[in-house]
């Protein structure tokens, strides 16, 4: 008699994981960018730890939710910096 066949394990594939500190675009330091998610406010604050520049999301009127990753608090960042610049 033969063996029976033994069912291949699926194999989990691990979701890239998003960046939690970032590079400065003022100072042009990297991995100096760290954001705080302040859940009572409902505001989340960027600041670099060379230069001090810092944004804070209920300056504009936004407020993060549940489904906000620092990712995207950097992104807005970027995105008023350049606004205001040009």
């Amino acid at each position: 008699m033969g063996k029976r066949k033994s069912s291949r394990k699926v194999q989990k594939v691990a979701p890239p994981k998003l960046d939690k500190v970032f590079d400065c675009p003022f100072c042009n330091h990297s991995k100096t960018v760290e954001v705080l998610f302040e859940k009572a406010k409902g505001k989340a604050t960027i600041s670099c730890r060379i230069c001090a520049a810092t944004y804070v999301t209920l300056t504009n009127g936004t407020r993060y939710t549940a489904l906000t990753e620092a990712i995207d608090v950097y992104s807005e960042w970027i995105d008023e910096s350049a606004k205001v610049n040009s």
